[in-house]
């Protein structure tokens, strides 16, 4: 009955300790940079019994499987041309020894996330020779930090989106897992630390804090992450960087405070004579260079005014086009009006494209018909007085 016990290892195409002769020489734990090459040497030995000899017409064979596998799943190198060969291993894992020599070394060329995991050896020769060193394996570890990307330095207060992300040159789609940690995050949603991307708002007491960003490979029980100290400026937040906006033209004439905002393509009609007040504003960050122009800009053309303010003194008569331009490093914007200069309209006048209506000679005539009303009325109870108190 003992032997039997004995036996059984064999008859199941493994063992969990080394069998006398059997015997795996092999770096237990191997690390290489994703889609690069890795040479693991290995040696073998198995016990050939004394009545056969050394050349025996019996191949030898050996594979490599993959931990989970059995003898009759694929291998993923092998010099058994009979046997079939994972698909994803199949022209970049090779032996590269032979195994008449008990050379077993397994050579992996652009090595993959995938990669990564645990691998035995088994060799096979005639009927008496099958056998999965389990005792001794090969455990593979494809590695690559992960980048963590965001603007720096980070500003208190101000919601700043950080990007995780893991490049692999292989160029192999992968399913992977992230998440975030830190102390900074305590007081967020754990369900939003479960992703590539993560909005943060920095606080003053999370300078100098840790951030780390965890990618794990599904299968392979691989996790790589990268850690980070975070740079918290104490200056206020600033609105984020962008191309100038909201650009805006108000009017004024020298003798009158009032601005009037002006659409784009507007038309303003003044008289000749009349001092012209400008002024333009834009929104952006930074901040933008504003400059006045006669007319639509040109390439390199030579602006009439470099500030938001251009005053236009003594207008003479005539039409024309006025523009005002914004520009910063992220971009630029326009807004311009038409300008029709009058002789003969009376001084400070000054219509856009919204046509002035009839209301105030409809109000003058309310008024003089009011006064008109009031007067009758007096008039009369001042009549009326004086009649009774003539009677008495």
């Amino acid at each position: 009955m003992v032997p039997l016990l004995l036996l059984l290892p064999l008859l199941w195409g493994g063992s969990l300790q080394e069998l006398p002769g059997f015997e795996l020489r092999v770096q237990e734990s191997v690390a290489v940079q994703a889609c690069m090459d890795v040479l693991v040497p290995c040696s073998f030995s198995y016990p050939w019994p004394p009545r056969y000899p050394s050349y025996s017409s019996d191949e030898l064979f050996i594979y490599w499987f993959r931990e989970g596998d059995r003898q009759y799943d694929d291998a993923v190198a092998t010099n058994d041309r009979k046997k079939q060969v994972k698909s994803e291993t199949q022209g970049r894992f090779h032996l590269v020894g032979d195994p008449r020599d008990n050379d077993c070394s397994l050579s992996i060329q652009e090595a993959r996330w995938s990669d990564s995991g645990v691998y035995y050896l088994r060799v096979e020769r005639g009927r008496n020779v099958k056998y999965s060193y389990r005792e001794k394996q090969l455990s593979l570890k494809v590695t690559e930090k992960p980048d963590i990307q965001f603007l720096e330095p980070l500003e208190s207060g101000c919601r700043t989106p950080l990007t995780c992300s893991l490049s692999l040159a292989c160029g192999q789609p992968h399913y992977l897992l992230f998440s975030w940690a830190g102390d900074t995050l305590d007081a967020m949603n754990p369900d939003t630390l479960h992703s590539s991307e993560l909005t943060l708002t920095p606080r003053p007491q999370d300078h100098g804090t840790n951030l780390t960003c965890r990618v794990t490979l599904p299968g392979a029980q691989v996790t790589l992450e990268t850690t980070v100290q975070l740079n918290v400026s104490s200056s206020p937040c600033l609105s984020a960087p962008d191309a100038p906006r909201n650009l805006r033209i108000s009017l004024s004439f020298r003798n009158n405070t009032a601005l009037k905002i002006l659409q784009n393509a507007s038309s303003i009609l003044i008289s000749e004579g009349q001092v012209l007040q400008l002024l333009c504003v834009a929104d952006s960050n930074p901040p933008a260079q504003l400059s006045w122009f006669w007319g639509s800009p040109a390439l390199e053309s030579t602006p009439i005014s470099s500030t938001g303010v251009l005053e236009i003194p003594q207008v003479a008569a005539g039409d024309g086009e006025v523009t005002c331009q914004a520009q910063n490093p992220l971009g630029s914007q326009q807004v311009f009006f038409s300008l029709s200069v009058q002789k003969g309209l009376p001084p400070c006048s000054c219509e856009t494209e919204e046509q002035q209506g009839s209301w105030p000679l409809v109000l003058t005539l309310i008024r003089g018909a009011l006064m008109g009303a009031g007067f009758l009325l007096t008039y009369g109870f001042t009549w009326t007085y004086y009649t009774r108190c003539g009677g008495h």
